[in-house]
C-alpha cells in the first residue's frame, strides 16, 4: 500500500511540476531576470560615483526653495514614487504627470511618461531647472551652491579625479545617474524565471498563465514587465471614459507634433506595481484592480471577469521586489 502511495505521490508531483516547467517555458519567451544594475556605456560606474549620486538624491539646497529633492517625489520609503496623483514640486507647484518609481528606470527606453528624457542622467539635469521640480534659476546657480557646500568639492573630485572643475552640473547628473543604475528591485518572479518553480505560489502561477493569455504581454513584457516601447493608452475605448481624468493629456503628440501619437505614452514598467498607486500618467485610478479591469476593457477589448482580475492582480504581486540595505540607508549629508 505504501508502494503504490509513493507511485501515487511521484507521479502527482512530476505532473505538477511538468505543468511548472511548461508555464516556466512559455515565460521565458516574454520575460528576463532583472540584472544587479543597469550600465552605461557613457557613464561608467564607479564605488566614488555611486556614493555621491546617493547623496546627492537627497541635495535639498540645490532647489530654488530649499526643500526639493530627487527624493521629494521619488521617496525610497514608498517604492520610489510618492502617492500622489501628481508630484509637487518646489513651493508645492504641480506637475502635470503622475511621477513614476525611480527603481529599475534606468533600465527603460527613456524618462517620464512621454519619452522627453532620454536617461536617468538627462532627466537629473533637467529636472534642476524644471518649474515644477528644482526651479533652478540657471545651472551656474546650482554650481555655485554646490561649491558653497562644505565637503562636496571633496567628493566630487573623488568621483571624477581626471576633472579639474569636477563640481559642475553635468557630473550632478552623472552621479545620480550611477546611483539610480543601481536601485534594481529583483523579486520572487525573477527566481522563478531562473529555475525555481516552487518560487510563486499556484494562484501567482494562473495569474501569470492569465497575463499572458488575455494578452497583457503583447505590452507589458521584458525585464520590467513593460517600460521598452510606446502605446496609445485607450486603443479600442477612450482611457477617460472608465478613469477620474480631470483634463485630456495628449501624450508624445505635444512632442512629436505627429496625429498618430495622440494619447500615446510610454509603457509604464509593472515592477513593484502593487506599491506604487495611483496609476496612469494622471494618476486617476487608486484600486489596482480596477487598473488591471479598465486595462483590459480599453487596451484589449476584453471584458475581464473577476476572476480573472484576481488572478493577474495575484501574479503582479508577485514583483514587488526587497529593498537591499545600501536602497534603505539615508545618506550623511555634507
Amino acid at each position: 500500500m505504501r508502494k503504490i502511495f509513493l507511485i501515487f505521490f511521484v507521479l502527482s508531483v512530476g505532473s505538477a511540476f511538468g505543468g511548472d516547467a511548461k508555464l516556466l517555458k512559455e515565460a521565458r519567451k516574454y520575460f528576463s531576470p532583472i540584472p544587479d544594475l543597469f550600465p552605461s556605456d557613457t557613464n561608467p560606474l564607479t564605488p566614488e560615483k555611486i556614493k555621491l549620486g546617493k547623496i546627492l538624491f537627497y541635495e535639498k539646497r540645490i532647489s530654488i526653495d530649499g526643500t526639493t529633492s530627487c527624493a521629494k517625489c521619488h521617496p525610497i520609503g514608498y517604492y520610489g514614487t510618492d502617492r500622489l496623483p501628481k508630484s509637487k514640486g518646489n513651493f508645492s507647484k504641480e506637475n502635470p504627470r503622475n511621477a513614476p518609481t525611480v527603481f529599475n528606470s534606468a533600465g527603460q527606453i527613456a524618462q517620464h511618461w512621454r519619452g522627453d528624457r532620454r536617461d536617468v542622467e538627462d532627466q537629473a539635469k533637467r529636472a534642476l531647472l524644471g518649474k515644477g521640480s528644482f526651479g533652478a534659476l540657471s545651472y551656474k546657480w546650482v554650481e555655485d551652491r554646490l561649491k558653497e557646500i562644505k565637503g562636496y568639492k571633496k567628493l566630487f573630485k573623488e568621483a571624477f579625479p581626471e576633472d579639474k572643475d569636477p563640481v559642475n552640473v553635468d557630473n550632478f547628473a552623472k552621479a545620480v545617474g550611477a546611483w539610480e543604475r543601481t536601485l534594481t528591485t529583483p523579486s520572487r518572479f525573477d527566481r522563478f524565471l531562473k529555475g525555481h518553480l516552487d518560487a510563486l505560489s499556484k494562484e501567482e502561477k494562473e495569474g501569470l498563465k492569465e497575463f499572458i493569455k488575455v494578452g497583457c504581454v503583447s505590452c507589458h513584457s521584458g525585464t520590467l514587465v513593460g517600460g521598452n516601447s510606446y502605446q496609445k493608452f485607450g486603443i479600442l475605448e477612450p482611457y477617460w471614459k472608465y478613469t477620474k481624468s480631470k483634463k485630456v493629456d495628449y501624450g508624445r503628440y505635444n512632442i512629436t507634433k505627429k496625429d498618430e501619437d495622440k494619447y500615446v505614452f510610454k509603457v509604464p514598467p509593472l515592477r513593484n506595481v502593487e506599491k506604487t498607486s495611483p496609476y496612469f500618467h494622471d494618476g486617476s485610478v487608486k484600486d489596482l484592480k480596477k487598473a488591471i479591469w479598465i486595462m483590459g476593457k480599453v487596451q484589449l477589448g476584453k471584458e475581464l471577469s473577476d476572476k480573472q482580475v484576481s488572478l493577474i492582480e495575484a501574479f503582479l504581486k508577485s514583483l514587488t521586489g526587497k529593498l537591499s540595505e545600501d536602497i534603505k540607508t539615508l545618506p550623511v549629508m555634507p
